[in-house]
């Protein structure tokens, strides 16, 4: 329970159909004077709703876990100039982590959430799919979940579009029919992400250049900055140069430039292919020797785009107790995608089904 109208309806939902449902409200940033989270207020909403529907609300933090193994990974993602998705982990991690071992010394059979995606559960496994309303499917950031994890997880909303998640909370008299979605990542909130990070990284100013080597201006530090970010460049216009907007186009981490171009399409920010690492595939019949044809997507809300992926290389020796090298795949895009973004998650399906997805390693662009 999240104190979001998404999982109160879900309790709802499980409720009408004769689950024995009991609420968990679970905290992962706590920090003093924090005036942009809003953990306390969320829990007070959450409360609300499991009073209504007359359900036990247990409260947890999870802060100590996420700080070891999601914030961390964050801040030294950003610290290498890439640019990582916290949510894919906090769901791999904690909320199918470290969360669902604590429900399950709770007693609990199943785990369900309010996410907007659907499982379908086969002779082989379960199958992730993507949610039903396509304008709020969740599924790009479950994809690193392990597939045992979803094998007693319930997703009651994945068939119903949001107009109908809030007129059944309205109809229900649940308190937060009406409350605003959250936006941004998990622990920031809507506080500037600028300032966010540079409480926790080292950041060296140095050189924004356009595509020629034109000095613009100077950057507050690279990990401050992602591919395709057009505000907060603090450029403007400048003298010998077209009045229209820059876009960050690449990084050059041997010099500390910040390199920005004024065409959205220009080169520099598109790619035909690109390889990724750390790849998670939910179901063993997804990865295959050979190459095969899907769809992509390199962020979320981004359309599928298609592809061939092939394994490329395999990349070390192996760890002391024997485990495989890391294995690196080659994604060739049938048109070439803009700001393709080393340390985020490119994410493979079949249709609606999801596949599976890695990191993002490099980017590349044959013309």
């Amino acid at each position: 329970m999240s104190g979001g109208v998404d999982s109160a309806v879900a309790a709802l939902l499980l409720q009408r159909d004769g689950f024995a449902v009991q609420g968990l409200f679970m905290s992962n940033w706590e920090e003093e004077e924090d005036s942009y989270c809003t953990a306390a207020a969320d829990f007070q909403d959450a409360r609300r709703v499991c009073d209504t529907l007359g359900i036990p609300l247990h409260r947890v933090s999870f802060a100590a876990q996420y700080r070891e193994q999601v914030f961390k990974f964050f801040l030294r993602e950003y610290s290498v100039g890439r640019t990582p998705n916290p949510d894919v982990l906090c769901n791999r991690e904690i909320k199918f982590g470290v969360c669902l071992d604590y429900m399950h010394r709770l007693g609990a059979a199943w785990i369900a959430t309010g996410h907007y995606a659907r499982l379908q559960h086969t002779a082989s496994g379960p199958m992730l799919l993507k949610a039903a309303d396509s304008t709020k499917d969740q599924s790009y950031f479950l994809h690193g979940v392990a597939a045992s994890a979803f094998r007693n997880t319930l997703f009651p909303i994945g068939e119903l579009r949001k107009s109908e998640v809030r007129r059944l909370a309205h109809a229900a008299g649940l308190p937060v029919y009406d409350k605003p979605d959250s936006t941004g990542i998990c622990f920031i909130g809507e506080r500037p992400f600028q300032e966010f990070l540079s409480r926790y990284l080292r950041t060296e100013p140095g050189p924004i250049e356009n595509d020629r080597g034109l000095v613009l201006g100077e950057h507050r530090g690279l990990a401050l900055y992602t591919l395709g970010q057009r505000s907060g460049l603090g450029i403007g216009g400048r003298a010998g140069t077209a009045a229209a907007p820059w876009y960050v186009a690449h990084k050059v981490t041997e010099r500390n430039a910040l390199i920005v171009v004024q065409d959205q399409d220009h080169p520099l920010l598109l790619s035909d292919a690109f390889d990724v690492e750390q790849m998670h595939w939910l179901n063993s019949g997804a990865a295959v020797e050979q190459a095969f044809e899907c769809a992509v997507k390199t962020r979320y809300r981004q359309s599928d785009l298609k592809c061939t992926v092939q394994l490329s290389d395999a990349r070390g020796a192996g760890g002391e107790n024997g485990a495989a090298p890391e294995q690196n795949w080659r994604v060739t895009l049938s048109q070439p995608a803009r700001a393709v973004t080393p340390g985020q998650y490119a994410v493979f399906y079949d249709g609606a089904h999801c596949l599976g997805g890695g990191v993002i390693a490099r980017r590349f662009n044959s013309h």
